[in-house]
């Protein structure tokens, strides 16, 4: 057998409190990772950490997420999964990245998980329902529901899953031999102040 990664992501701002509402836990985002040091892990969420209202299918980097998220929190978990499996999925999450300006977030999706009504706009997906998406093509099948309706509580109350990492960004990273990547000009200083404050992050 084989092993594929989730992680659950914890960060700050506005729009991760109405998450946080409405999933009733701190993890706001899943991303599905290859490799349990987040090296090929995709998620559809933000292009760019620091502008929250860009959003997509994209590669995971936690350098820069840690970067715009200095409190971040993570849990990863592995998934047993075939050899099969864990290729196709792999190869498509590398299709899906070649298009990935061809994905969006599914903003109208967000009401219709709190009215529990399936729905689904063709290549618009939030960060959960494409993960469950993708797996089920791929016949892993975790949840009892529609894949527009999973939420990441539902892949924080996995049983099937094993717990590998939980704590700071930053701690995983370091463990990992990263680091956030230096801004060294006045304007980048500048930027990533407002980042914070676009995100609600005070320091």
């Amino acid at each position: 057998m084989e092993q594929i990664y989730f992680a659950l992501v914890d960060t700050p701002g506005f729009f991760a409190s109405v998450i946080r509402k409405v999933t009733g836990i701190d993890y706001i985002h899943v991303v599905l990772s290859m490799d349990e040091e987040l090296q090929e892990a995709y998620s559809v969420g933000r292009r760019n950490p620091s502008i929250p209202i860009l959003a997509g299918f994209e590669k995971e980097d936690t350098q820069k997420i840690e970067r715009v998220f200095p409190t971040a929190r993570y849990k990863i978990v592995s998934l047993e999964c075939t050899k099969e499996q864990k290729a196709e999925l792999a190869r498509k999450l590398r299709e899906c990245y070649e298009k990935r300006f061809q994905y969006h977030y599914c903003v109208l999706g967000l009401p219709m998980i709190l009215l529990n009504i399936p729905f689904y706009q063709k290549n618009h997906y939030t960060c959960s329902s494409f993960t469950a998406n993708i797996l089920q093509e791929n016949g892993i099948e975790l949840f009892d529901k529609h894949f527009s309706l999973v939420t990441p509580r539902d892949f924080y109350e996995l049983e099937q899953t094993s717990t590998i990492y939980e704590g700071t960004l930053s701690k995983f990273n370091r463990l990992n031999g990263c680091y956030p990547v230096k801004r060294r000009n006045m304007f980048r200083r500048m930027w990533r102040k407002l980042s914070y404050a676009m995100n609600g992050v005070y320091l």
